[in-house]
């Protein structure tokens, strides 16, 4: 895992598959809002991220992070969905989006 700095800017890795196939399959308007907050997210310090109140950034107990992450966290993508992601140095490494709030939640 990368250096972690709590002041650095937010770099985004959108490159998961699940992840990009679950944002391009969005209606438009919820498609619109999920790169609005993305486009948010890459201005904030992570420290900032952690504290913003419209993003929720949570972490999920109930799932099994990916190979050498420590956690998986959850975060408002939309005003309905929720994206999962763990942090990896200075990069949100998003892995998908939810269909509905409670799913985020679920193991896998």
């Amino acid at each position: 895992m990368a250096k972690v700095d709590p002041d650095a800017l937010v770099r985004l890795d959108l490159n998961n598959r699940v992840f990009q196939e679950n944002l391009l399959s969005l209606q438009k308007p919820e498609r619109h809002a999920a790169l609005d907050a993305l486009s948010k997210i890459r201005q904030l310090t992570w420290n900032q991220l952690y504290r913003d109140s419209g993003l929720k950034w949570e972490k999920v107990i109930s799932v099994k992070p990916p190979a050498g992450a420590t956690a998986i966290y959850s975060l408002r993508i939309t005003q309905s969905r929720r994206a999962t992601a763990f942090r990896d140095g200075n990069f949100i490494r998003l892995l998908t989006i939810a269909p509905d709030h409670d799913s985020t939640y679920e193991k896998r």
